[in-house]
């Protein structure tokens, strides 16, 4: 396999797919098992799709972006029909709100994987015959990253619902490296992508000079243990070490532990896709919100990276800082390099802009395939239903 599908070759790229399928169709199975292949089964979630519809939106962008020959995302740049007579209306996701994605008349289950199927073999002969070309190859890379983030997606969810994941996610033990500070002297910095032949996606562009102040960033991500001495502390009472947005989210979520754990007299517990464990003290904390990361900083005297001092981390050759485990929120709000443009997944970045906050990094469920120091997620900051943790910063 490619160490990155964003320089992946043509023959490389049909590999990728075909395993990303696989992947696609181990993780819809353990819906399946659930009897949640049912629209009507799935309960509605602003945080989750569901699962028949998510598959089906899968295969239709891959037709759209490869098969139709969609220079964009608009609903007119389709050179050709879809495969499935209703396709466009019920499964392009710019045009579908989420919440109606529940009621919608979608064909059973094996109409669906039958057209997946027939997506993926149409694209795959069409494969074998491009050049490797960047511009060739750009519409080939975007699907197989839309898939790819669909599979984690797939996975969050399964840990939100409760169920069991396949034998590739069920092994969560994470690193538990010694926790340092590491200090960086900073300066000028590239931030962003080169502009190469490379797939960049169009929020990562372009690369342009940034003058980075000295700072001391931890080595790795804060622990259970760390984030339990917070907790012992009182930090989910004392609102001193929450803003007013932190505030608000706790009022309204009652929280006083992180998500999916939960106490047993003097022993803390931790959910897992469905399972109870006992909390691993050493791992990074996970499914921690923007509002709880912020806190934990203020009590600890800390402070979260900004996004350019994480990648000028990440990018240094200072194998002390660890990253990929999980994702890491930053305290940068996500907003548009210099000059920006929407590629051909217009709803890709732009409608985000100014909404959500930066994560970067990769988690166990990120394929190795996607990492990337530069790879910039975002998500609101009260969504703790992914896989994210976070480092500090000395002040």
């Amino acid at each position: 396999m490619p160490s990155s599908f964003r320089n992946a070759s043509a023959a490389q790229l049909a590999a990728a797919m075909r395993d990303a399928r696989n992947y696609t169709l181990a993780l819809f199975e353990r819906f399946q098992s659930a009897g949640l292949d049912d629209l009507a089964r799935v309960p509605y979630l602003p945080i989750i799709n569901p699962p028949l519809w998510e598959l089906g939106h899968i295969a239709w962008f891959a037709e759209w972006f490869v098969l139709r020959e969609a220079a964009t995302s608009h609903p007119t740049a389709a050179q050709h029909p879809c495969l499935l007579d209703a396709g466009d209306r019920w499964f392009d996701s710019g045009n579908v709100a989420h919440a109606t994605r529940w009621t919608l008349d979608l064909p059973d289950v094996a109409i669906i994987k039958k057209y997946a199927d027939e997506v993926l073999t149409r694209i795959l002969d069409k494969l074998a015959n491009v050049t490797d070309d960047a511009i060739a190859l750009y519409p080939y890379r975007l699907v197989l990253a839309h898939e790819d983030m669909h599979g984690e997606a797939f996975a969050y969810t399964l840990q939100t619902l409760g169920l069991a994941a396949p034998s590739s996610l069920r092994a969560m033990a994470l690193s538990a490296a010694p926790h340092t500070d590491l200090h960086f002297d900073g300066g000028p910095f590239q931030l962003g992508s080169p502009a190469t032949r490379e797939f960049v996606f169009d929020n990562e562009k372009w690369a342009h000079p940034v003058t980075i102040p000295e700072f001391t960033i931890s080595s790795t991500l804060v622990s259970n243990e760390q984030y339990q001495q917070f907790m012992d502390d009182g930090g989910y009472e004392k609102m001193q070490f929450w803003d007013d947005a932190g505030r608000a989210w706790l009022a309204a979520k009652k929280r006083y532990a992180p998500q999916y754990w939960q106490r047993d007299h003097k022993l803390w517990l931790c959910r897992r896709f469905g399972k109870l464990m006992e909390l691993p003290e050493k791992e990074p904390v996970r499914h921690v919100s923007l509002h709880e990361a912020r806190a934990y900083c203020r009590w600890a005297g800390r402070r979260l990276p900004s996004e350019a001092e994480w990648e000028f981390a990440a990018s240094s050759d200072n194998p002390n800082f660890r990253w990929g485990d999980l994702w890491e929120w930053t305290d940068s709000t996500f907003a548009p390099y210099p000059g920006f443009s929407a590629d051909a997944y217009l709803e890709y970045s732009a409608p985000w802009f100014g909404t959500h906050q930066v994560l970067r990094g990769a988690s166990f469920a990120t394929q190795q395939r996607s990492c990337s120091p530069r790879y910039r997620n975002f998500f609101t900051a009260e969504r703790d239903d992914i896989f994210v943790g976070f480092r500090t910063c000395a002040n």
